[in-house]
């Protein structure tokens, strides 16, 4: 029962990364990466004992444990990503702002003195 739920999940994910393809900027890296991550999904629901000789093989007891330490991974790097991003979308903002000001200046030749005239005293 578990399997036919988790594959449903895969493939409504995959549905709606191919439904959202044109919303979604990403780079052909990530785009293929989300492919490899679909396919190894699929291949750790179908076959979980494979997982788990792979598991074996890499020095880890079990499947569920390397399943962890990918998944922490790949969490630590959408974490990192997001962040560069973010951190480089308000730059951008500060340079808009910076170039919007500047260019909305007004130079001070133009700007009246407001403060009040005294006549000098001979």
């Amino acid at each position: 029962m578990i399997q036919i739920l988790l594959i449903l999940a895969a493939l409504a994910l995959a549905m709606y990364f191919l439904a959202n393809r044109k919303k979604a900027n990403a780079k052909a890296g990530v785009k293929l990466g989300f492919v490899l991550l679909g396919v190894a999904a699929l291949w750790a629901i179908f076959r979980p004992d494979d997982v788990t000789v792979l598991a074996n093989w890499l020095g880890v007891d079990r499947g569920t444990d390397l399943m962890l330490y990918v998944l922490i991974i790949a969490f630590f790097f959408t974490t990192m990503s997001t962040w560069f991003r973010f951190r480089e979308q308000e730059l951008r903002y500060a340079r808009l702002a910076r170039a919007v000001a500047l260019s909305n200046a007004v130079p001070p030749q133009t700007v009246r003195d407001t403060t009040p005239s005294t006549p000098e005293t001979p």
